[in-house]
């Protein structure tokens, strides 16, 4: 009874903060989350809470899966596991049909990061768009390029002086704006933060070359620009900053609180994929095994048997599982070919269907090590000093360079000490997530993740 009262209530806040946006319809327009370069699906979840526990009804908001995520090195030319700008525009299409037939609604918004912007702008421009999309808005995307030389990989999606971006940016109507008119358009970046908008090639691998591009590369002329300071390339699209410039844009008289609302009754679900020699896919990994268990938060010790055991068929789902917004889970994936992955997760605040696992290899580097602990923070980057990250008590945790933020991940490799706990810890501004594992064995082939939600 009191979960039929919520989602009523959620229902009924809906209308009320889309009815106040002034549109003819109760209802709130249907949203699609396009995601980055080599990404998934999954980087939306905290987002998609937000929505709603803003009164956002959760079958209208979609998160696609763009099936081969890593761009062409050359768009113009076939990679075998790797996507055109065209693929992608097209996939985006699909989708935006296919939730328009779902839901009734006459346009969708749509919402991207870095290059899930891209396919959103050539959707609208090239693609039919302009018709089916009422808001877009894009989330550190590189709208001028990663750099913008063109004697410096002239085929790259991501070349400003490239055709695809020149194109997209060619001047449009009478103030030269960069933005197909009939949608309303917002850019979010950051100020000077963003890995991706720098004027120095370090990050892209070609350090001291000027890339031609400034921090403000991310904005577009006729569109809404917004700045957010000291937020990294990713937390543009993922951080609660950012979804209350989102919900303020689509909802105007909205309050645009971020706080995410846990539910009793936590169903959780996701796609299990693994990758190629190109890198990685969003594709079902058909025969891999899944194993959820729950854990105790303060030492990562199984609680019991085996949650969900199953073994992966043509749908590439792993559950469903329910739980609670309380309880720690560990998530084990396996598959021939890969590593045993061990990932620990903090409690899920709320449902989710895409808790994506992607099975990983052991490379050369780890094959040494009793154990190998990764700390990753899929929705942001790690940025010292402005973040604390420490890893099994180191501070900053490995690898991770100071200034920009621009790495998601940080490797420990352990000489010696497995099966017992080890500790990964972030905070940076109120976000603060402490995730404990256990270190399991490479001569066994596993390796272990902690992944943080925020």
């Amino acid at each position: 009874m009191r979960l039929a009262r919520r989602a009523l209530g959620a229902l009924l806040l809906a209308a009320l903060l889309w009815g106040c946006a002034g549109t003819p319809t109760t209802a709130p327009p249907p949203i699609v989350f396009v995601h980055g370069n080599g990404d998934s699906a999954a980087l939306w979840t905290t987002t998609i809470w937000r929505f709603e526990s803003r009164g956002w009804p959760r079958d209208r908001l979609h998160a696609v899966d763009m099936p081969h995520p890593l761009a062409r090195d050359d768009d113009r030319q076939p990679q075998a596991g790797r996507s055109s700008a065209d693929d992608q525009m097209r996939h985006l299409a699909a989708e935006v049909d296919r939730v328009l037939r779902a839901t009734g609604a006459a346009q969708v918004v749509l919402i991207g990061n870095s290059r899930g912007g891209n396919a959103i702008r050539h959707y609208i421009q090239n693609g039919g768009g302009s018709q089916r999309v009422s808001h877009a808005i894009l989330g550190g995307t590189p709208n001028h390029g990663v750099w913008a030389d063109p004697e410096f990989r002239p085929g790259s999606e991501f070349n400003g002086a490239g055709a695809f971006l020149t194109a997209l940016n060619a001047p449009k109507g009478p103030d030269g704006a960069e933005v197909t008119p009939g949608v309303r358009w917002m850019t979010i970046r950051s100020d000077n933060n963003d890995k991706f908008a720098q004027p120095d090639g370090v990050w892209i691998g070609a350090k001291g070359r000027p890339t031609n591009v400034a921090f403000d590369g991310p904005a577009l002329k006729g569109a809404t620009n917004v700045v957010l300071a000291g937020r990294d390339h990713r937390e543009v699209s993922y951080h609660a900053e950012a979804f209350e410039q989102a919900l303020r844009f689509i909802a105007p008289r909205a309050h645009a609180s971020s706080a995410i609302a846990p539910e009793e009754r936590v169903v959780l679900d996701g796609l299990v994929s693994g990758s190629t020699a190109a890198g990685p896919t969003n594709l079902p990994l058909v025969g891999a095994t899944v194993q959820v268990y729950a854990v105790d938060a303060a030492t990562g010790a199984r609680r019991g048997t085996a949650l969900i055991d199953k073994t992966i068929a043509g749908d590439g789902r792993w559950g469903p599982l329910v739980t609670d917004a309380t309880t720690a889970l560990e998530f084990v994936l396996g598959a021939p070919g890969y590593a045993t992955s061990h990932v620990f997760r903090s409690p899920f605040r709320r449902s989710s269907s895409v808790v994506h696992l992607r099975a990983e290899r052991l490379v050369e580097a780890d094959k040494a090590a009793a154990a190998v602990v990764s700390l990753t923070r899929p929705r942001g980057y790690f940025g010292v000093p402005r973040d604390t990250v420490v890893l099994d008590g180191e501070q900053p945790a490995p690898g991770i360079p100071p200034g920009v933020a621009g790495v998601a991940s940080s490797k420990l490799r352990l000489s010696e000490g497995v099966g017992r706990a080890v500790v990964g810890e972030f905070r940076s501004g109120a976000i603060h997530e402490r995730i404990v594992g256990r270190a399991w064995p490479v001569a066994e082939q596993r390796l272990v993740t902690l992944e943080l939600t925020d």
